[in-house]
């Protein structure tokens, strides 16, 4: 596989999940990005604006499994994992897995979920294994975490600790869709295309098998980096940890972030070489759930994608 058949690849990607997923071009290339670099990634939005429906509509472009988790108060980590039952018959123990071993994990409304539970996921997010009564189990090499959280509700919620939010290679907001892409919406409800139709009714085709992903991640390492951009990257990453607003920094697996998905982004676009506008449109993602602002400026109405704008607009681009 070259560098063309992946753009064509990933061209076909977004043409086939565009069919169900309505006005939402730049959150479907950033769960691609997710996706082709190996990484997790956190969506966050309101409820019906089809998070759930797109990483659904994603596992059937590049046919892979897809299974989801409703997370609540009550969920134990055994209820994600699986655990071993003793058969009768066999006179035997048994593993009977939990939907954590698929391809397409949807975790929905991680949030809900307490600490105890949450932690479950930090194995498997970190090094796609999980441990069920001292027996280590492998999941599927194109195991990716899409974890959503209602920005609006926090009632009976749980706040994600740091070390898990940063397993998270980039974050996704999902907004509610413009005017005219609600009228295209609410015209083909009424109609045979309506988007669930259209994923049940074999409308939606799949571009490529689950195999070939591992392939297409090895494509991206072809993707070409100067050293000053990497540079210029790292002096973005290193700048968070030093602005008179933030409490909490970047750390280095947010360097390695940015790398994996500038080089994604370029692959987006067709070309096999980073530019500084790659570096800078996946600077926000890759960086605003990783930042913690300080009190003061907080209270002041300051906000995380105003700091990391500061910040880019601070560091001079390489030529």
């Amino acid at each position: 596989m070259n560098t063309d058949s992946l753009k064509d690849i990933l061209i076909r990607a977004r043409h086939e999940t565009a069919k169900v997923i309505i006005g939402q071009n730049d959150v479907i290339e950033k769960a691609l990005i997710a996706i082709f670099t190996g990484s997790h990634a956190l969506i966050e939005g309101v409820p019906g604006v089809a998070k759930t429906l797109l990483v659904r509509t994603l596992a059937r472009v590049l046919g892979s499994e897809f299974a989801r988790i409703q997370f609540t108060p009550d969920l134990m980590p055994a209820d994600i994992t699986g655990t071993n039952v003793f058969n009768l018959q066999r006179n035997e123990f048994a593993l009977i897995k939990g939907p954590i071993f698929t391809s397409f994990l949807l975790a929905d409304e991680i949030n809900r979920a307490p600490a105890k539970t949450q932690s479950a996921l930090l194995q498997a997010m970190q090094e796609r294994m999980v441990t069920i009564d001292r027996e280590t189990h492998l999941l599927p090499a194109n195991f990716t975490v899409f974890a959503t959280q209602n920005p609006i509700e926090f009632e009976g919620t749980y706040p994600l600790p740091e070390a898990q939010k940063d397993r998270f290679m980039l974050k996704i907001s999902m907004k509610t869709p413009e005017r005219a892409e609600e009228l295209i919406l609410a015209h083909r409800t009424m109609t045979k295309e309506a988007p669930e139709t259209m994923l049940t009714n074999g409308a939606v085709q799949a571009v490529i098998k689950a195999e070939d992903l591992q392939e297409m991640r090895r494509q991206l390492g072809m993707v070409v980096m100067r050293e000053e951009l990497v540079a210029y990257l790292v002096d973005i990453v290193r700048a968070t940890r030093q602005h008179e607003s933030v409490l909490v920094g970047a750390g280095p697996r947010a360097t390695q972030s940015l790398i994996m998905g500038s080089r994604a982004s370029a692959a987006l676009s067709g070309r096999d070489f980073v530019t500084p506008d790659d570096i800078k449109s996946m600077a926000l993602p890759v960086l605003e759930h990783r930042l913690i602002l300080r009190p003061e400026f907080e209270i002041e109405g300051l906000s995380v994608a105003e700091v990391i704008q500061q910040i880019l607009q601070q560091i001079a681009v390489p030529r």
